[in-house]
């Protein structure tokens, strides 16, 4: 299992420094971005459009997430323990189960499989 990191990248960037609003804009529209692994802890994503975003083995503990649409968002191995998820959407792979687990112990998510 990877351990969550700062990323190098310009739109990572602008979420690190609370700038969900220069993130939404300077979002491609189209093709897939890519914050995998990224260290996302206790950070306000409330306003992320975050469809087409990988965030595979990324740590959101503590995190603002509330209302968020992450139903096309990529979320296998990542963590959101202690995050606030209240009205937030999530992929339809992910069972109840699995994101409790994750809130209140830290797992990483899995996808239930069709």
């Amino acid at each position: 299992m990877s351990q969550p990191r700062q990323l190098d990248t310009p739109l990572y960037r602008l979420l690190h420094n609370d700038d969900v609003k220069g993130f939404n804009a300077q979002k491609p529209q189209e093709g897939d971005v890519d914050l995998s692994g990224g260290d996302f802890r206790g950070l306000d994503l409330r306003a992320l459009d975050a469809e087409r975003i990988s965030f595979t083995d990324a740590y959101f503990r503590g995190a603002d997430l509330r209302g968020l649409d992450l139903r096309n968002a990529q979320l296998e191995g990542a963590s959101i323990a202690h995050a606030q998820i209240s009205g937030a959407y999530f992929p339809v792979e992910l069972t109840a189960d699995e994101i409790l687990m994750s809130m209140n112990f830290g797992t990483r998510l899995r996808y239930r499989t069709r």
